[in-house]
């Protein structure tokens, strides 16, 4: 059976620092200089940085090197799932990975057999748990949330959302799906998909594995294709000097 590596880093936007400008390429270098938030420029930064810095020492290239495509299939704009354009010759043209961030938490998961996607959620950020299930939980997942104690709703619910998100980020598509289609197991249940929106077409297999980082902030990692997951979490911070 196929065993899918996925080497996962974190990082913070306090690692934000002026020499990881060099590492953005021009379409990141305008985004960041677009950004008028400092804090989401500092996410932006390192978001980039954290990337190139994984896939760099994975294709053994400098990191301002590897090279990167953003095409929204859509309507062909520089947005969309970041993915990488491997230079022939490359020994791993499978190589996926995905970038995530949320409040003070930044991370990349990285990939070479499979389609992987990275979702975490800042539990310190404010959320109203009754308007967020009514959108994105399914009418299982609605019921298993809302049999627990009120107090218990919020990472309950959280640790769904990030299930889902990774998913969604493996395939590369946005939040405009039916999420409530989408249905994954109980929060205190080994994570699965188990139910799929037919408007995504044929349901891959995919397999989730549950993170906490920094022991609160619940995150997941979705991995597109049959087989073991083996998660690797890089210790300290991953854009360090």
């Amino acid at each position: 059976m196929t065993e899918h590596e996925v080497l996962v880093r974190w990082a913070a936007p306090g690692d934000a620092r002026p020499g990881l400008l060099g590492l953005l390429d021009t379409v990141e270098r305008a985004r960041y200089e677009a950004t008028a938030r400092p804090a989401d420029r500092a996410r932006f930064l390192v978001g980039c940085a954290l990337s190139r810095l994984a896939l760099g020492e994975l294709l053994d290239l400098p990191p301002a090197d590897v090279p990167l495509r953003r095409v929204c299939p859509r309507c062909g704009g520089p947005h969309g799932k970041v993915r990488l354009a491997v230079p022939e010759g490359v020994p791993y043209p499978d190589v996926d990975f995905s970038v995530t961030h949320s409040g003070d938490v930044v991370g990349v998961a990285v990939c070479r057999t499979a389609a992987v996607g990275l979702d975490v959620e800042d539990d310190g950020i404010p959320l109203d748990v009754d308007a967020a299930a009514r959108t994105a939980l399914g009418d299982a997942e609605l019921r298993s949330l809302y049999a627990r104690p009120p107090a218990g709703r919020r990472s309950a619910f959280l640790r769904t959302w990030t299930r889902k998100e990774a998913v969604l980020k493996a395939l590369g598509v946005g939040l405009g799906v039916p999420l409530r289609g989408l249905e994954v197991s109980a929060p205190d249940a080994a994570p699965a998909v188990l139910a799929w929106p037919e408007q995504l077409g044929r349901r891959p297999e995919a397999s989730l594995t549950d993170l906490t980082v920094r022991g609160i902030h619940p995150a997941a990692v979705a991995v597109l294709g049959g087989g073991g997951v083996r998660v690797v979490v890089r210790a300290g911070s991953g854009v360090a000097a």
